[in-house]
């Protein structure tokens, strides 16, 4: 089992006019899953979005690190290589690109020690045939249509099925530390309980850390959290054990305001 640690430390995090994050502070472990909640405009997604690198955003403080490495000083690429993974809110279409050939481009770029297999091969007939065998594998355990596989990129699929599509990326890549965005948001009952019992299984599979973002405590039945984090207005005002959850769900965020 591998350990490491993602480490937030007095993130500061603006727009033009604005600062958004507020001195964001928090460490997910290998094998640890924590929930961030909060209402809408409390900064969750804009966490998200420059623990990736996404452009648009001024960081004023703080650092974030994976086992030590400055991630706020690579490119997306670089920090998906690093072993960090992000499940978007909204997926975007990606036309005439497959999901196949999209996966087989991500994991020649990751190094063998990340995924089992070297990059040279993935490039190979061979390689791809690894990766379409993940694929199907992965596929199944989640109850995603195999018709979707060699599809473009999330062209024509609904909401819930490119999430379980992010989720079935998730477990074909295996990163270090995975960013889930409302990844409960367009899901039924069914693939709710698909995805989440899937991206629990990895945190004992491959130590997989988790900081799963959402607003309703439903994806947390499935998904169980060690930490539970409220945001609210830029910063962490709250953090405990499951049962914050629970008194989240049951009376809402006005007492953390």
């Amino acid at each position: 089992m591998s350990t490491g640690e993602l480490c937030i430390e007095g993130l500061r995090v603006g727009i033009p006019g604005r600062e958004i994050l507020r001195g964001v502070t928090l460490t997910v472990r290998s094998g640890e899953v924590h929930a961030v909640m909060g209402p809408n405009g409390s900064g969750k997604s804009t966490l998200a979005h420059v623990l990736m690198g996404r452009p648009g955003y001024e960081v004023l403080d703080g650092s974030v690190t994976l086992d030590g490495i400055d991630l706020l000083a690579l490119p997306t690429w670089q920090r998906a290589r690093a072993g960090l993974f992000l499940a978007m809110q909204q997926p975007i279409e990606v036309p005439g690109v497959s999901l196949a050939t999209t996966l087989v481009a991500a994991q020649a770029r990751i190094s063998d020690d990340d995924v089992g297999g070297s990059a040279s091969g993935t490039e190979s007939g061979a390689g791809r045939v690894g990766v379409d065998d993940r694929l199907r594998y992965e596929a199944a355990r989640i109850g995603f249509d195999e018709r979707f596989l060699d599809r473009a990129l999330n062209v024509d699929l609904s909401g819930g099925e490119r999430k379980r599509n992010e989720t079935l990326q998730l477990g074909v890549l295996r990163p270090r530390f995975a960013v889930l965005d409302e990844i409960d948001s367009g899901l039924d009952v069914d693939a709710l309980g698909a995805v989440g019992r899937r991206v629990q299984e990895a945190t004992a599979e491959w130590d997989l850390g988790v900081l799963a973002i959402t607003h309703f405590r439903r994806l947390l039945d499935v998904l169980h959290p060690d930490v539970v984090h409220v945001l609210s207005e830029g910063r962490v005002v709250a953090t405990g054990g499951s049962d914050l959850a629970e008194i989240v769900d049951r009376t809402g965020y006005a007492a953390y305001s």
